[in-house]
């Protein structure tokens, strides 16, 4: 199992695939702007301490519980997309008669590798798998452990027919026993049409790899999924930066937004959304309503508590006059949801 967690491994052909990429600098993937990842591996030792010794208010005081899947109404017919999230970046969407499925992670731990465990705030999401109905599509923004599963990715596998994730990612899935032929690749702005929807692989500005020898040797972005009625964005993984707005220029306004919000920290300013950036960024992309992912599964940060995100991106959407969208997890939503209450309070 532990050997299996690393996902697959870089050959020479691959890197000759990769340097294809207009965004590969000879040794790995770049950003369009650049993170000091040299600053960030100087501070892991008080960093490693920080989160072993800094829990206070870091988990819920008691598990969060996740709404049963309802199979008839996520599938009955419906002119709006419909949307369930499982905590952390875990979506599940029905988006034009299409089911679709974006960084499944629903297993219980984010790092599995290891020493001590990083255990998820609600219990047996695993199980959920076994509800859902077949996946038309999965989408992979990058292979970090808490969006990228291997526990996950294994129950999965038997329903889910397509496959688009950021290149590279494919090694891995291969490596664990998906067929190639169903898997298809992107750089970033690729652009391809699934069942009627234009998908799109949008920047971010972030890192990747899942061992010590293939960082930044596979990419990392967000979705952008455009019907003839609707336009919808996941944002990813990533800091703030100029591409916002050109994502917005390219492919805005979009109807609703899932933004990353959590798990930020100064020690890492660059590689993730502080919860006024994320307004500002959804504000560059031309984004109409938002909602905050990317929290409430794990503990991956010490600079806030398990619930902060949230209170702090709403107060940035009010300030804003940004409308926005708090779903509980595996509630059944639409963008137009009216979803404003504070349900966090309830575990406090």
């Amino acid at each position: 199992m532990l050997f299996k967690q690393f996902g697959g491994k870089i050959t020479s052909e691959l890197l000759a695939y990769y340097q294809k990429s207009k965004y590969w600098n000879g040794t790995g993937f770049q950003n369009l702007e650049y993170i000091d990842q040299g600053a960030i591996a100087l501070k892991m030792p008080a960093i490693i301490y920080k989160q072993l010794t800094n829990k206070r208010g870091r988990e819920p005081k008691f598990p969060l519980p996740v709404q049963p899947f309802d199979y008839a109404a996520f599938m009955k017919p419906s002119s709006e997309t419909k949307l369930i999230w499982y905590g952390h970046s875990a979506v599940l969407l029905r988006m034009n008669n299409m089911t679709i499925l974006i960084d499944p992670m629903l297993g219980p731990d984010t790092t599995p590798i290891a020493p001590t465990t990083t255990k998820r705030f609600s219990k047996n999401t695993l199980d959920i798998i076994d509800d859902f109905p077949e996946i038309d599509l999965m989408l992979l923004t990058h292979d970090h452990y808490d969006h990228l599963d291997y526990t996950s990715i294994q129950k999965l596998k038997l329903k889910t027919k397509q496959y688009f994730v950021a290149m590279g990612v494919k090694r891995h899935l291969m490596s664990w026993g998906i067929a190639g032929d169903s898997i298809t690749e992107f750089d970033w702005w690729k652009q391809e049409d699934f069942e009627g929807i234009e998908i799109t692989f949008t920047p971010t500005r972030h890192f990747s790899g899942r061992g010590l020898r293939d960082r930044m040797k596979s990419f990392w972005g967000g979705w952008a999924l455009k019907t003839s009625t609707e336009n919808i964005w996941f944002s990813g993984d990533g800091g703030y930066g100029s591409h916002f707005k050109t994502i917005g220029e390219r492919l805005g306004p979009f109807d609703f937004a899932l933004m990353e919000c959590g798990q930020y920290n100064d020690d890492w300013p660059t590689v993730h959304l502080f919860p006024n950036d994320s307004i500002q960024a959804a504000r560059d992309a031309r984004v109409q309503k938002v909602m905050p992912v990317h929290w409430a599964g794990f503990h991956l940060s010490y600079h806030h508590t398990w619930k902060e995100p949230a209170e702090d991106f709403v107060k940035a959407a009010i300030e804003n006059e940004l409308t926005y969208a708090l779903p509980r997890l595996g509630q059944l939503f639409m963008p137009s949801s009216d979803l404003t209450e504070k349900w966090w309070n309830d575990f406090e």
